[in-house]
């Protein structure tokens, strides 16, 4: 068992991911209950250039990272956990322009699958806005074994690994 908080561990881990740095993702927080990810606006995210709304993927690409970051970030060991199922459901378009922000957390860990759930907002004046999308993503537990061992020490020692 690791002695980093449950922020340290999701910033790390989210580190390690190049997509999301490309995509300019951040862990606004972390704790036993629940990660909150951060996915600024920005022109390459653009799905409709008419209307500068959000492509959908982006919005897939928050969510599957905010859940499995927020497994990752909970269970004892270093142990990477593939998403099993997905399961989106996009309540509105997001206005042009704004931040979005996933809530997500597992709901069930059990010994060979965890389940987890998000919604993602759009942050207006420092407050939530509306339901943007909601998900429910499973991931499959292999074992902290089969977590590959660089990846451990990047986890575990950050930049100095």
């Amino acid at each position: 068992m690791t002695s980093l908080s449950i922020e340290t561990r999701a910033k790390r881990f989210l580190a390690t991911l190049r997509h999301c740095q490309v995509l300019g993702l951040t862990v606004d927080c972390a704790s036993e209950d629940s990660v909150t990810m951060r996915l600024p606006y920005a022109q390459q995210i653009v799905g409709n250039p008419v209307l500068g709304t959000v492509h959908g993927g982006s919005l897939t690409t928050l969510m599957d990272t905010a859940c499995g970051t927020a497994v990752f970030s909970i269970l004892p060991d270093f142990e990477l956990c593939p998403t099993l199922d997905l399961r989106m459901d996009y309540m509105k378009a997001a206005t042009p322009g704004l931040d979005l922000v996933a809530v997500a957390k597992a709901t069930r860990i059990a010994s060979s699958v965890v389940f987890t759930e998000c919604e993602v907002y759009q942050e207006e004046e420092g407050e939530l806005g509306d339901l943007i999308a909601k998900c429910a993503a499973t991931f499959m537990r292999i074992g902290a074994n089969m977590t590959p061992p660089e990846f451990r020490a990047k986890i575990e020692f950050g930049d100095d690994a």
